[in-house]
């Protein structure tokens, strides 16, 4: 690190300062090669041009490759495109795909172009802000999850292409070392794995994270010099408890292998809780969302508590995006205004883990949702609830409000039985949404218009059987009630016409 700067922004990929790549402050040379960057993105889009002999396929897009040039840059392209009977052959040219070029990590369709850039003009350009940059407004891009990724992705692709200019180690918070590191036992960079583990060494990762991170082998010798470590030092804390910590593990196999009996059986049996495993922070980053749901139910663990990194459960939960896991906490109470120790809460946890290009994509029909965007808009939701009502002390005005409406509801359930269940299935009718409603197509307007037709007459008829069950147990009138209440209840698009007619 302390050599970084020494090393030329043309030889390095990543260098210790990430502006190199995740800044966007144009250069004096970055000005002058518009028309090149303008000529290789011309040639890359255009599989017709007569000097593009290759394809490559990165995230399902074929981006057009000179084997020539490539060739000259990169000792393994150089080996690859001279195999025979190599790749797929697509209108005589062959085809490669990037998850077997590199098959040990992700490599995007933007960090490719990148990589193409250099190899082609021998420079460095700045990171596309899609994939380069979170969402959070307030973050400055250097080391938030995205720039680190789209870092790692630049290393994976040229230390798999052998280019030997790559330079990577960036200054980022230590929950970045791990993706770091792993890229480094992969790519079989000694160097940068052995400083990514002494950093780790002294970081407070626990040792339940590092297993379920880092390959074995490697977590061991992370413990083994953590011990060495703590032996040797003046300062030596405590000494964690064996017995406690094999119980705590036990309680996470449990978790693990969804055996709630014997979860119940181990809580029972030991002087251990959940909040002492810290079980549901367990759940919450490695389980799945039925499991975690499971725990949360018990109802035997605090939400709000903080693991020794400073993270409550939400945090964890957002450092892992699964919605169904936030809506399960933020519906049974937990704090979404907690912060960490470094004052972040769990939305601005979401916001720096998600990509720009990831958050503003919507998602297809027939695809997965974005989690990602979903995450964020649930907290952000849920923020923006509590900064105009607390969760403890509700507004008086607004309890009314909630209490008229019951009593209103409870009043029409009483006095007319056969209208309340017509109006329970309109409710839930599925051709009740908002494409159908707002549609100007010819036939769905008639269908529109015959179901409201047929609403009508079913409302005249169950009001008709209320009235004669009125009649016979002898309760009083409610025709004026009635008409109070489809009145009351019109928001709900309740047609009363037929009825007012009579």
């Amino acid at each position: 690190m302390e050599n970084a700067n020494e090393m030329s922004a043309s030889l390095s990929f990543v260098s210790s300062y990430p502006s190199s790549w995740s800044t966007n402050q144009p250069t004096g040379s970055e000005t002058c090669s518009d028309l090149d960057n303008l000529n290789l993105r011309r040639q890359s889009s255009n599989p017709e041009e007569p000097l593009l002999d290759a394809e490559i396929v990165v995230e399902g897009k074929s981006v057009a490759v000179n084997r020539c040039i490539l060739s000259a840059h990169s000792q393994f392209l150089h080996w690859l495109f001279n195999l025979r009977n190599d790749g797929s052959v697509s209108e005589g040219k062959p085809k490669y795909l990037m998850t077997d070029l590199v098959p040990y990590g992700k490599v995007g369709y933007e960090a490719f172009n990148d990589i193409l850039h250099y190899l082609y003009t021998g420079k460095v350009k700045p990171s596309p802000l899609v994939v380069s940059t979170c969402v959070d407004d307030a973050c400055a891009h250097d080391a938030c999850p995205p720039a680190v990724n789209y870092a790692i992705e630049l290393m994976y692709a040229s230390a798999a292409f052998q280019m030997k200019e790559l330079v990577l180690l960036l200054q980022a918070v230590v929950e970045d070392v791990i993706p770091i590191l792993v890229a480094a036992l992969h790519c079989h960079l000694n160097q940068l794995r052995s400083l990514c583990i002494q950093r780790v060494v002294r970081s407070n990762l626990d040792n339940i994270y590092l297993e379920k991170e880092l390959p074995e082998e490697v977590s061991s010798e992370i413990k083994s010099i953590r011990i060495k470590f703590h032996q040797e030092s003046e300062d030596n804390a405590a000494e964690v408890d064996p017995v406690h910590a094999k119980r705590v593990r036990r309680i996470h196999k449990a978790l693990d292998s969804y055996d709630f009996e014997l979860l119940n059986l181990l809580l029972n049996e030991y002087e251990v809780t959940l909040d002492d495993a810290y079980a549901l922070h367990y759940a919450a980053a490695y389980c799945s969302p039925n499991v975690f749901v499971e725990v949360l139910s018990m109802g035997l663990a605090d939400l709000n508590l903080k693991d020794a990194r400073g993270h409550t459960v939400l945090h964890v939960a957002a450092l892992r995006k699964e919605p169904a896991v936030l809506l399960a906490l933020l519906s049974k109470g937990a704090c979404a205004s907690e912060t960490t120790s470094d004052g972040q809460t769990a939305v601005a946890i979401c916001r720096r883990m998600t990509r720009r290009k990831d958050y503003i994509e919507a998602s297809k029909q027939g695809q997965e949702i974005n989690k990602d965007r979903l995450c964020i808009d649930v907290l952000d939701n849920f923020m923006s609830g509590n900064l105009t009502m607390s969760s403890e002390v509700m507004d008086d005005d607004f309890q009314m409000q909630l209490n008229n409406l019951g009593n209103r509801v409870e009043r029409g359930r009483r006095y007319f039985p056969h209208c309340s269940e017509v109006v329970d299935k309109f409710l839930d009718c599925d051709w009740l949404d908002a494409s159908l409603l707002e549609s100007d197509a010819l036939e769905e307007q008639k269908l529109k218009r015959a179901r409201l037709i047929e609403l009508e007459e079913d409302v005249q008829e169950a009001f008709c059987k209320d009235m004669a069950y009125d009649n016979r147990s002898g309760l009083p009138s409610s025709s004026s009630a009635f008409y109070d209440y489809m009145a009351e209840n019109n928001r709900s698009g309740m047609p009363t016409s037929s009825a007012s007619s009579n």
